[in-house]
């Protein structure tokens, strides 16, 4: 028997909705989480596809997460939107507003948007895709559980605290990167852990502190922030530019407030998109075409830009359909006949 399952992305989708649905999130939710589940099983970012069913349906059944909650949306200024969503799930919060986002950027050229009281669990490189799809420069960052140690510590003060930035260019696809400032995705542990595998050192200490490979020593100790105390540094500035600057959740009050029962972290998220138009006005060809120069400068000596491999996988996923790993596959199966986790 083969180690995975083929996939229609349309298949994807429809598993993530039934699954989601038959355990009592609301259908609008549950389409706004599928279909970003949907992309990251699309990009081959497999922690970030089909797995997350299994994470959001836990945290349902912890009774922390709101189900059926709306998103309302509430302006803090002519350029900042605020967006609570009464402690649901983010995804359908981030479509709410998204359009008044791009309005206040084409009208200021520089705006914000604040998702408050909500659980986060998604990669934010469809976020700020979606942003750089209407022709805006856009960058999102959030906090997440106290999982990650500083740099020279060995307790967990940061979360994952992922930055995402996108740059639409005037064809293909946009410059993308989105990167955890943890040495690697908590849901990458999470999958080493669930296969048996080892991870890289490098990626986490044990519960003592010390250095380890065994996946889940790692779970029960801290992760480590990427390049030391420069990766540490940015996950400080992520925790005060999205949670406290927006009156949010840090990630060790996100931890706190979980109180064990290991939902999907609750906190808020911060997103800031850029017009060009409005920047550069008449200037705009000329300052996109020094942006296409430097891209140029970067892959005509060999070098690879951001999510190119994931772009690729986007092509190949589009037209051939995409592989889920059959645990995954039969896990997220049995949450149909109302399975535990």
């Amino acid at each position: 028997m083969s180690d995975t399952v083929h996939l229609s992305l349309e298949e994807v989708h429809d598993l993530a909705v039934r699954a989601l649905t038959h355990n009592g999130m609301g259908d609008a939710h549950a389409q706004a989480i599928a279909r970003v589940i949907t992309q990251g099983q699309r990009d081959e970012c497999h922690s970030h596809g089909l797995y997350r069913v299994l994470v959001c349906v836990r945290s349902l059944r912890s009774g922390k997460v709101d189900p059926t909650a709306l998103p309302t949306l509430h302006t803090l200024s002519p350029a900042i939107v605020s967006v609570d969503a009464h402690h649901a799930y983010s995804l359908l919060a981030f479509e709410t507003g998204l359009p008044v986002l791009v309005e206040k950027a084409r009208t200021f050229g520089l705006a914000a948007m604040v998702i408050r009281n909500c659980f986060h669990f998604s990669a934010l490189w469809p976020e700020v895709e979606a942003i750089a799809a209407n022709g805006l420069a856009g960058l999102a960052m959030t906090p997440s559980h106290s999982w990650v140690a500083p740099a020279g510590g060995n307790r967990g003060v940061f979360g994952t605290n992922p930055l995402a930035f996108a740059w639409p260019r005037p064809v293909g696809e946009p410059f993308v990167f989105d990167f955890a400032t943890s040495a690697i995705a908590r849901g990458d542990i999470e999958l080493h852990a669930r296969q048996g595998k080892a991870i890289p050192s490098g990626w986490a200490v044990d519960a003592e502190g010390q250095p380890t490979t065994d996946a889940r020593a790692a779970l029960e100790g801290a992760m480590l922030t990427f390049g030391g105390h420069k990766g540490s540094a940015l996950s400080a500035m992520i925790e005060l530019l999205a949670a406290a600057l927006i009156g949010d959740l840090t990630s060790a009050e996100s931890m706190a407030f979980d109180q064990g029962v290991g939902a999907t972290p609750c906190h808020g998220e911060l997103l800031l998109a850029f017009d060009p138009k409005v920047f550069l006005g008449d200037e705009l060809e000329a300052g996109l075409h020094r942006a296409e120069g430097m891209f140029r400068a970067i892959t005509e000596q060999g070098a690879r830009l951001p999510s190119q491999r994931r772009f690729a996988a986007r092509r190949r996923s589009i037209a051939q359909g995409v592989d889920v790993d059959r645990q995954v596959y039969d896990d997220v199966r049995r949450l149909l006949d109302g399975d535990r986790l």
